[in-house]
């Protein structure tokens, strides 16, 4: 990168238009940029970090501050950088974010921030979106705002802080300039697959425990492993299994005792039974030899009832047989009653019983006359049908020609109306298609008035929270002021102060840190003020802590800025009920202009339709004319047909009332005839079968060896009482054979001498035998389980140990190394891996600012790089020390004098610019700057110095050191001078 030209008006300082020509200011490879404090000697590198990246360095990116307060008001902050940068060279154009008045009213507005970039070689295309420009430009630096910041704009005071820091400190600059991303993912995917893999073995361990838990509940236990767990486990199962056999052999023996007490138990229950089952045969002969005359009569009784059993059921059949015929006689006089109150001829001779001979062939012919009758009347009902059916359609026709008529009146009517009709569709037709035209228009004007009405009132409610911002920000910059100047005080303090703080440190004989005598005749006194660099340090924090809070509600008051310029934009700076107003008279307009539009299509519709409708009611009208005559004709037709009808029916009926009376009387004679006819014949075949069934039961009597029937009847018993005879008479003859046959047994029979048998004794031996076995039983099978489980739990759990082995295998692996790429664990140097990269970063930096540092410091000093782990457990890797040649000594930076402190810083910002170059790609930087720190050094040192810097510009690159010690302007030709003035400040070039 090397600049050509830079242009700055109304910018810090510059309130008018200032330029650089850094073409001609580094001619010689090395030029002064020197000024009174407060002139804007940094702002000078300011605009050119601003130009080419959109903002500031450090503390001082309050971009929207960057606007001069010198300016002319109204004035834009501009910067203009003309660079050649990757072998292009371009223009860039930014102006930041600043505030200015409103040109009408009071108040002002924010303007955004702008940017171009024009390539002035001529090839590619300019841009002017911000993002695309920060892109570009990113891609030909090669680095970041924050690297460029540090290697190009070297910040002394910085690079001092960043000599003394600890690790932790030194490793946040360091990865602001080495993008250690990749690494830091490296060490957290290496992370996340422990915590996934302890995860996932945490679920398989905590399966074995389960089965662990499962063993200790299978062996009754309530205490843990005492051992290894597959070993304990096994020493479970062996204690089980001698238990299972100790409890086998004791149910062996309890059953064999069972077995003889039962056997004993068994005899004595039998022989005690023999004898009840002898006493109670005994007993029952007695009993039946007591009673065998009363069974006589029993006997007796029951073979007479069998006797009687077929007589009495031809006696039922006679009797139902007598009621049937009474029936059938009843209903025979009940059916000739039933026709003869119907009024028909007597054919049944006046009812009488029995029925003549060839009754029944008479009732029969007239019953096929009075048939055939009812036939021919039935022929004459379907032609009266019909009568009714012409009858109900000349109604219908009669009332068709009525609408006819009707319809071709209406018609009339309508063709008069039509020209009306036709000129008033044709009016509204056009009105609908004005509307429609018209909408577009009213669209655009309602969406217009809508949009301002809702900008004016979010206008109003934006504009009082950014009044109640303006007191925040003023607020916020009272605080931010005050905590810099107590910064500033601290700062100015502890620099009076270093030198009794020099002076505290030495003792008899050493050195003097400043001037190198061992002696020391004055030592320094410290004042009653004395601030220490932990001081300082706290009000820097606050200074930056109020900083950052003024930048965030600087940022908030922008923001409500430009979202008010956004609304005014869109129509919204004017009175709210008057933009009200007019929306509302906009949105009326559209939605009549809407609805009027919507029936244009239906009136269309509509003036077409009644165009052609005097030619279809003509149409009609004819096709009406046509279709009533013809209805007529048929009208006519059907009259004529209903009237000959009519006077058949009524020839038909006789003297009957009607076919329909004349037919009834005939069926209901017919019905009741053939009824009646059935009904007597009925009743002749129940008499005949009375009489047979009463000469069969006189047989049945006789046959049976009664007297008569009434004498076999009385011997008739009900089938319960015949089966409870017949139960009396087996029950005697089964018990008399059941108790012989109890008494004829040879077991019995041996009892014959047997008083009573003791079964109560051993019964209870056979029951205390038995409750030893169900104990035995129980204990066995509990032992037995016990081993099975522990059997199979055993098992599970060497399987599972055998499945989970490979796995806890990995996870330790994957664990240790997880815990070396963080720094813990085997890892001596406490060092993470990000932590190793930014380390061989770092001795790279060492390396190459060694270099510059023994050639200033006349071969004294180089710096070391040491990985040490820290103190009480802290990371290590990012040490830094100095090496003093003079005592062969390697001691901590924080010793080194002021002067010697800057050369440290120098050679450190050198070396690590040059690191960070080659880390870029080996981007050449052309154009560099060393800001402040020459007022330490003696002539001596400051020759060695500049022998470095003259170095620095071989090759054709530019150095600028900005500084306001005069020794440096005798030295360096070429200065750029810039001169502090009341309306701002102001450069002279001088070239040497």
């Amino acid at each position: 990168m090397r600049l050509h030209t830079l242009e700055v008006r109304a910018f810090g300082p510059f309130a008018d238009t200032v330029t650089v020509d850094f073409d001609r200011l580094g001619a010689d490879g090395l030029f002064l940029l020197h000024g009174d404090t407060g002139a804007g000697k940094t702002t000078v590198l300011d605009a050119v970090a601003f130009a080419l990246y959109g903002r500031v360095p450090g503390a001082r990116n309050e971009g929207k501050r960057l606007l001069s307060d010198h300016a002319p008001v109204g004035s834009v902050p501009q910067v203009t950088l003309e660079a050649t940068i990757s072998g292009r060279r371009l223009k860039l154009v930014r102006s930041p974010e600043f505030s200015r008045p409103k040109k009408r009213g009071s108040g002002s507005i924010v303007e955004n921030a702008k940017a171009t970039l024009t390539w002035l070689d001529g090839r590619g295309e300019n841009l002017s979106r911000i993002p695309d420009i920060g892109d570009e430009i990113n891609r030909l630096m090669g680095m970041s705002a924050d690297q460029f910041f540090q290697v190009v704009l070297l910040p002394q005071g910085e690079f001092a802080k960043f000599l003394r820091a600890e690790n932790e400190e030194r490793g946040k600059l360091l990865e602001r300039l080495f993008d250690t991303k990749k690494f830091v993912s490296v060490e957290a995917w290496f992370d996340e697959k422990k915590k996934v893999s302890a995860s996932a073995l945490a679920d398989k361990e905590q399966a074995v425990q389960v089965l662990l838990a499962r063993v200790e509940t299978a062996a009754g236990l309530e205490v843990g492993a005492e051992a290894h767990p597959l070993e304990w486990s096994r020493k479970l199962l062996a204690e089980a299994q001698d238990g299972r056999d100790l409890a086998n052999g004791v149910l062996e023996k309890s059953k064999a005792a069972a077995a003889e007490a039962n056997r004993i138990l068994g005899v004595a229950e039998r022989t005690a039974d023999l004898v009840r089952r002898r006493d109670r045969a005994r007993a029952e002969i007695i009993a039946l030899d007591e009673g065998s005359a009363d069974l006589a009569v029993i006997a007796d009784e029951l073979a007479t009832a069998t006797r009687a059993q077929p007589v009495s059921v031809i006696s039922q059949d006679s009797d139902s047989a007598q009621r049937a015929m009474a029936s059938a006689l009843a209903q025979a006089e009940k059916a000739v009653t039933l026709y003869s109150e119907h009024g028909g001829p007597d054919i049944f001779g006046g009812g009488g019983w029995p029925a003549r001979d060839g009754e029944r062939g008479e009732v029969l012919a007239q019953v096929r006359d009075w048939r055939d009758e009812i036939v021919r009347l039935d022929s004459v009902a379907e032609q009266a049908r019909i009568a009714d059916a012409a009858e109900s359609e000349i109604g219908t026709l009669s009332a068709r020609h009525a609408k006819m008529i009707a319809r071709t009146e209406d018609i009339a009517r309508q063709r008069a109306q039509l020209p009306e009709q036709l000129s008033s569709a044709a009016s509204e037709l056009a009105d609908a298609q004005r509307c429609e035209a018209s909408l577009p228009g009213l669209r655009a004007a309602y969406a217009a008035a809508a949009d301002s009405a809702s900008s004016a009132r979010d206008v109003v409610g934006v504009r009082a929270r950014a009044e109640a911002m303006r007191g925040t920000v003023l607020d916020a910059r009272d605080a931010h002021q005050a905590a810099r100047g107590r910064w500033l005080d601290r700062v100015q303090t502890r620099i009076e102060g270093m030198a009794a703080e020099l002076a505290g440190s030495l003792k008899p004989g050493d050195a003097c840190q400043v001037c190198g005598s061992p002696e020391h005749p004055a030592l320094a006194q410290p004042g009653t003020d004395t601030v220490t660099e932990v001081d300082v340090e706290k009000a820097a924090v606050l200074e930056r802590a109020a900083e950052g809070a003024l930048t965030v509600v600087l940022e908030q008051q922008s923001a409500l800025a430009l979202e008010i310029e956004r609304l005014i934009a869109r129509g919204g700076d004017g009175d709210v009920t008057e933009l009200e107003a007019v929306r509302e008279r906009a949105q009326a307009a559209l939605e009549s202009a809407t609805s009027m539009a919507r029936r244009a299509a239906d009136l269309a519709a509509k003036a077409a339709e009644l165009s052609g409708r005097d030619n279809t009611l003509e149409q009609e009208s004819a096709a009406l004319a046509t279709e009533a005559a013809t209805v007529i004709e048929r009208i006519s037709a059907l009259t004529l047909r209903a009237q000959e009808i009519r006077a058949a029916i009524v020839s038909a009926a006789g003297e009957d009332s009607s076919i329909s009376a004349r037919r009834a009387r005939f069926e209901t004679w017919a019905t009741a005839a053939v009824t009646a006819s059935e009904a007597r014949d009925d009743a002749a075949r129940a008499r005949a079968r009375a009489a047979e069934l009463s000469a069969k039961l006189v047989d049945a009597a006789l046959s049976a060896g009664f007297e008569s029937a009434p004498a076999a009847l009385a011997a008739v018993r009900t089938p319960a009482r015949i089966a409870a005879l017949e139960a009396e008479v087996a029950r005697a003859r089964d018990r008399r054979v059941a108790a012989r046959s109890v008494l004829d047994d040879p077991d019995v029979a041996a009892t014959a001498d047997v008083a009573t048998v003791d079964v109560d004794g051993p019964a209870l031996v056979s029951r205390e035998c038995a409750a030893a076995v169900n104990e035995a039983v129980a204990a066995a099978s509990l032992a037995e389980n016990r081993v099975s489980d522990l059997e199979r739990l055993n098992s599970q759990l060497e399987k599972a140990y055998e499945a989970i082995a490979p796995q806890r295998a990995r996870h330790d692996e994957l664990a240790a190394l997880a815990d070396v790429i963080a720094g813990k664990g085997q890892n001596n140097r406490k060092m993470s891996l990000r932590s190793y990269v930014l380390a061989s970063r770092l001795e790279e930096v060492a390396l190459s600012a060694s270099v510059r540092l023994r050639r200033m410091s006349g071969g004294r000093y180089e710096f070391v790089h040491s990985d040490e782990a820290g103190s009480r457990g802290r990371r290590g890797g990012l040490g830094l020390d100095i090496r003093d040649d003079f005592t062969g000594v390697v001691r901590s930076a924080k010793t080194l004098s002021g002067g010697e402190s800057f050369l440290a810083s120098l050679s450190l910002a050198l070396g690590l610019a040059d690191v960070v170059a080659a880390e870029s790609g080996g981007v050449v930087l052309d154009t560099m700057f060393i800001d402040e720190g020459f007022g330490t050094l003696d002539a001596d040192t400051l020759d060695s110095v500049m022998g470095v810097l003259d170095e620095l510009r071989d090759g054709g690159r530019v150095v600028g050191i900005v500084s306001h010690v005069d020794e440096m302007r005798q030295r360096i030709p070429s200065r750029l001078h810039v001169i502090r003035g009341r309306a701002g400040s102001s450069v002279e070039l001088i070239a040497g």
